[in-house]
């Protein structure tokens, strides 16, 4: 039997001081700032060496291999620790703890088994990009693990500890990315890129005092499958919609396309990392919310989308400002290409900041059927945009195409909150009325 979530009815408690829940909403969202600006400048550390040490083409490979992570890891974070975050963040340590094992052994399972798959895949496909495939699922494991300690971290409320974990990943990626420059292989970054998270998934065991239970995934799996599935799917739309364009992209434009778009998102990274990890706070501080005072939750999603959008937004016009002899420096050959999508990819950034607000009300409120519907949505707009784009205008065509998706779809996120606001209000309602 699993705990109540946070929108089934969860019993009152006694709500601490206003000023120290504030203080403390603070420090935790404090710490999840921190922690995506350490994700945010290793994930833009090795995209920018990777860039300038491969050249477009081979960058664009190393691309491929990034997306098909993003896969899986939506697939690990749909079954394992979206269900973690929604349902035992703020519960007590022995429950946190039994939970936590489970679905970091879940993680790894599902790592195990999507590394097989992407290995037979890469052995079968051979030339450059097959060792890249080969090569990251020998490392997916690790790669999902260390991910999973970073959602029980801000489950549990301890944020430093996700931040401290990334920050070892960050330097142990230091001798690692040295160590693949002078094998001079897009499958040496990607192996490199792996084992430092390994470094960081054995520290996460350290720092929890947890084992992950892989024996325990398909009692989880069977526990939470109610919300899991429905994230499985709405999570692998969403990275499988960027999956499908970069391969349709590569087919109309060529390889050397998915090396620019990849590098207008290392030029916004720091957003876009705070867009994929953005469950690991926000989720959880927007069910603690629904608990404390739900009349909140709506602002609080607000709140956090605008401030997304208005920061993505400045960030862009930052980047306009930036010279060509600054951007060279970054990002190499890349940069002549990457600099033409600078504005549409802002455009893109700041429409799903502000739609990530409404995601988290609509995860804290355990709405999973409008989320998925929502994302199913957002997924297809993505899709038939950025390809349309393309075939009509090329790479500029199909960033274009993506932006527009991402900002429509927004809208439709902030409906489906309100819709399940008031929902919820009108079932509290009626149960008062009935009690």
């Amino acid at each position: 039997m699993t705990p109540m979530t946070a929108g089934e009815g969860t019993p009152r408690t006694t709500a601490p001081p206003a000023g120290s829940a504030k203080r403390a909403l603070v420090g935790r969202l404090s710490w999840g700032l921190a922690d995506q600006a350490a994700s945010s400048i290793s994930n833009f550390a090795v995209g920018v060496y990777v860039a300038r040490s491969l050249g477009v083409t081979a960058f664009g490979v190393f691309s491929l291999a990034w997306l098909t992570y993003g896969v899986a890891l939506n697939v690990a974070r749909g079954l394992a620790t979206d269900p973690l975050v929604v349902r035992f963040s703020g519960v007590p340590e022995a429950t946190w703890r039994s939970a936590a094992a489970r679905s970091s052994g879940a993680a790894l399972g599902v790592g195990a088994a999507l590394g097989a798959v992407c290995l037979l895949i890469g052995l079968g496909l051979g030339g450059r990009v097959g060792p890249a495939f080969a090569c990251l699922g020998v490392v997916l494991p690790a790669l999902l693990l260390q991910d999973a300690w970073r959602f029980a971290f801000f489950a549990a409320g301890a944020g430093r500890k996700a931040f401290v974990n990334d920050l070892v990943w960050g330097v142990a990626l230091v001798p690692a990315m040295v160590v693949a420059a002078r094998v001079d292989s897009v499958a040496a970054f990607v192996l490199a890129w792996g084992a430092s998270a390994a470094v960081a998934a054995g520290y996460g065991c350290f720092q929890s005092g947890i084992r992950p239970r892989a024996t325990g995934t398909r009692g989880w799996l069977r526990e939470q499958r109610d919300l899991g599935y429905r994230y499985l799917v709405e999570n692998v739309s969403l990275s499988g919609a960027s999956q499908l364009r970069a391969y349709g992209l590569g087919a109309i434009v060529g390889v050397g396309a998915v090396g620019a778009v990849r590098g207008a998102e290392l030029l916004l990274g720091p957003f876009l990392a705070l867009l994929m990890g953005l469950s690991l706070v926000t989720v959880a501080e927007a069910a603690r919310v629904l608990r404390r005072a739900p009349h909140r939750l709506n602002r609080f999603c607000l709140l956090l989308g605008g401030g997304q959008a208005a920061a993505a937004l400045l960030w862009g016009g930052a980047l306009l400002l930036m010279p060509d002899r600054a951007g060279a420096f970054v990002l190499g050959d890349v940069w002549p290409s990457a600099s033409q999508l600078i504005v549409p990819a802002t455009l893109g950034v700041a429409g799903a900041g502000l739609g990530t607000g409404a995601a988290a009300g609509l995860r804290a409120l355990a709405a999973a059927r409008r989320s998925l519907r929502c994302q199913l949505f957002a997924s297809a707009c993505y899709v038939g945009g950025g390809l349309g784009g393309a075939a009509v205008a090329g790479t500029v065509g199909s960033a274009w195409g993506v932006a527009a998706a991402t900002v429509g779809s927004s809208a439709l996120w902030w409906l489906q909150l309100h819709s399940a606001s008031r929902e919820r209000h009108r079932n509290t309602i009626s149960e008062v009325r009935t009690s």
